[in-house]
C-alpha cells in the first residue's frame, strides 16, 4: 500500500548516519534488458516524473521499483516437454546431462519474451525517520540495501530499541531485525486502554497459542481472542480502533497495516503527502507514548526525556 493514495502499511527506520548530500541517482533504477540473465533489479525514482528528490530542509521523498521477471511454471513445463519430444524424434532420447540444458534452454526462451513485474514502494525522509510505505519484509530489505549504497546507515525503529530493552520468548519467534515479544506484550496491554478497541464484526486477530500453534481469529473475534490470552497464548497483531481510527497494528514487528486516512486534497502531490502523513506520525507518537506508560511505568517520566 503507498503512501499517497489509499490505506496506509508503514514501517520506520532510524537513520543513524547519512552523506550531506544523498545521491539517488548513484543507485537510479535501470530497466531489465530483453533476454538478459538478470533476472531482477531495483532502484530509485523519483516520487512524481521528473521531480526533485529532496523537497525540503532535511527532506527526501521517493519511490523505490523492483522490476521481476517470473517464469510461469506450467509454459516452463509445457516447452520442457517439447523440447524432450523434439530431441527424442530427432536425436536419441536425451540423458539426464541433456534434460538439465532442455530445461535451462526452456527457461531462456521464456525469459527472453517474458515482462516483468514492477513493484512500487514509496517513502519519505524527514529529519531523520524514514517512513517506508510496506510492512514486507522483501520490500523494506530492498530499501534498506539501497539506502546503504547512497552512504545512509538505518535501523529500524522500535520503542524497545530506543530504550535498550531485549526480552526472549520460548513461544515467539523474534529472531528477525526489528521484531521482539515486547511488542506483543505491549498490544497486550494496548487492549486495556479506554481509548483502543478490537475491531468488533470484521476484527482480525493473529495469535500463538501456549503449545506454539499459529492461530488466526476473523469477524466477531473478541470472546475468542479473551480466551486464547487467558490460556497463555501471544497476540502478534490486532485490528484495531485507536481514537476512533481503524488500523491493523503488528505487535511483533511494530507496524502498522491498512491504516484508513481521510480524503486529502492539494494543490500539489507535495501537499497531499505530508498531509497524509501527518496523522500517520500521530498515530506512532500516540502508540510510542502509550509504550512508554504501559511498559515502563516505574520510569516513566524519565524515559521518556530518552526518546528523540
Amino acid at each position: 500500500m503507498p503512501l499517497l493514495s489509499g490505506n496506509v502499511s508503514c514501517t520506520r527506520f532510524n537513520v543513524i548516519s547519512m552523506p550531506e548530500e544523498l545521491n539517488f541517482e548513484q543507485q537510479a533504477f535501470q530497466l531489465l534488458n530483453p533476454g538478459s540473465s538478470i533476472k531482477e533489479r531495483a532502484g530509485f525514482v523519483p516520487f512524481e516524473l521528473d521531480e526533485p528528490y529532496e523537497m525540503g530542509h532535511k527532506k527526501w521523498a521517493f519511490r523505490v521499483r523492483k522490476d521481476k521477471i517470473t517464469v510461469d511454471s506450467t509454459l516452463m513445463k509445457e516447452r520442457f516437454k517439447e523440447l524432450v519430444k523434439i530431441e527424442h524424434e530427432q536425436v536419441a532420447p536425451p540423458s539426464p546431462k541433456k534434460k538439465r540444458e532442455l530445461r535451462q534452454l526452456a527457461e531462456d526462451e521464456l525469459l527472453a519474451r517474458t515482462a516483468p513485474r514492477s513493484k512500487i514502494i514509496e517513502c519519505l525522509l524527514e529529519h531523520g525517520v524514514l517512513l517506508v510505505g510496506s510492512i514486507s519484509k522483501e520490500h523494506t530489505d530492498t530499501v534498506f540495501e539501497l539506502m546503504r549504497r547512497i552512504g545512509v546507515e538505518m535501523e529500524y525503529k522500535t520503542p524497545w530499541a530506543e530504550l535498550g530493552q531485549e526480552l526472549e520468548s520460548p513461544l515467539v519467534d523474534a529472531s528477525d531485525p526489528g521484531k521482539s515479544v515486547l511488542g506483543c506484550h505491549f498490544l497486550k496491554k494496548l487492549l486495556e486502554d479506554p481509548t483502543v478497541f478490537v475491531e468488533p464484526e470484521k476484527g482480525r486477530i493473529k495469535l500463538i497459542t501456549a503449545e506454539g500453534t499459529n492461530v488466526t481469529l476473523t469477524g466477531s473475534v473478541l470472546g475468542e481472542m479473551t480466551r486464547y490470552l487467558e490460556e497463555g497464548a501471544e497476540i502478534l497483531s490486532a485490528k484495531l480502533i485507536i481514537n476512533e481510527t481503524g488500523v491493523s497494528f503488528d505487535g511483533l514487528s511494530y507496524q502498522l497495516v491498512g491504516m484508513k486516512i481521510g480524503k486529502v486534497e492539494g494543490d500539489h502531490w507535495t501537499e497531499v503527502l505530508l498531509e497524509r502523513v501527518d496523522p500517520v506520525n500521530a498515530m506512532w507518537e500516540l502508540l510510542d507514548e502509550k509504550y512508554i506508560q504501559v511498559m515502563n511505568p516505574d520510569n516513566e517520566s524519565e524515559v521518556a526525556d530518552e526518546m528523540p
